[in-house]
């Protein structure tokens, strides 16, 4: 991305916020910066049938934004280049509506994890409510059970790790595959796919991690991050149906629990056992404090306003 359009785009944004393990309290010193951000499109992008646009995860996009980062988080952008995203603001609302979990926290996070908040972002972060809906049972569940199903796979591996390649010998195929096969042939093929791509997926797991994160997968025998999560997932989820609101802090709520977990505090077969009753305590409450679908009406007169706003002028 050009300067210029990088410049570009952080003057066309409306809202950007710490996410992650920062936007939550539960981040570390050494802990990536992540942000999230909406935007407008530019006249040409919004009205044109030429260019479009509906996000931004470039690490150059991102780099002005760097200026509107406190010291901390400044020196540590310095040393590795910012990740995130920034949405078209549409796109962004689309997402919300549908209880996205990270797209959710940056609308809730607290004032403190705010970077830009320009009066069109005030006037969205307002409207905030509206996005909320029994929607969020079912994603914020869905991604913990995610969570999990990482979390077992990644077991698999550490207890019983792949002893290299597949070998086709092994399954009874030829060197190279026949351009007919038949039935049983084109079965073996199947399996002898898959087993390559669970290969490849083990190696790049295996290359990937962090060694902080492999030696507590090695002591405890599962990824204790991805448990840290999915507890923080599965209590999000149930606070919402409860209570209507979204608690993306967890310092005053249970972050130093979630710390103990990603710690190792819970066995595993005590995680998987509370995950699996409670992504389904959550997704039958009896009641909620939220309606069945988000007010569709409000966030899309939000959405034509802002446009409106924005094209003559206004951030």
């Amino acid at each position: 991305m050009r300067p210029a359009e990088a410049a570009g785009l952080a003057e066309r944004t409306l809202l950007l916020a710490v996410a992650g393990s920062r936007a939550q309290g539960l981040h570390r010193p050494d802990s990536d910066v992540d942000l999230r951000g909406v935007a407008v499109p530019t006249p040409a992008q919004l009205l044109g049938y030429r260019e479009t646009w509906s996000q931004d995860d470039d690490p150059d996009a991102l780099a002005p934004f760097a200026a509107q980062l406190p010291e901390a988080e400044r020196r540590f952008a310095v040393g590795s280049r910012l990740e995130g995203t920034v949405y078209a603001l549409a796109k962004f609302v689309r997402l919300a509506a549908d209880a996205n979990p990270s797209i959710l926290e940056s609308l809730f996070c607290r004032d403190a994890e705010v970077r830009v908040c320009t009066p069109l972002g005030s006037r969205l972060r307002a409207a905030r409510g509206a996005t909320l809906s029994l929607r969020a049972g079912e994603t914020f569940s869905g991604y913990a059970v995610q969570q999990l199903k990482r979390i077992q796979g990644h077991r698999r591996w550490l207890t019983a790790p792949p002893a290299g390649p597949p070998e086709r010998s092994a399954m009874g195929l030829p060197t190279r595959p026949v351009r007919s096969p038949g039935p049983d042939e084109a079965a073996a093929e199947r399996r002898f796919a898959e087993a390559t791509r669970t290969w490849q997926q083990y190696r790049t797991w295996r290359e990937r991690r962090n060694p902080h994160r492999a030696a507590l997968e090695a002591a405890h025998g599962y990824d204790t991050k991805h448990g840290m999560h999915l507890v923080r997932l599965l209590r999000m989820g149930r606070e919402i149906l409860e209570t209507g609101e979204v608690h993306v802090w967890r310092g005053d709520r249970d972050a130093p629990e979630l710390a103990a977990i990603r710690e190792g505090a819970w066995p595993y077969d005590h995680l998987v056992a509370w995950a699996e009753a409670e992504a389904a305590a959550v997704r039958s409450l009896p009641s909620a404090a939220v309606p069945p679908e988000p007010d569709h009406e409000t966030l899309d007169a939000l959405v034509v306003e802002l446009h409106q706003r924005a094209l003559a002028g206004e951030r």
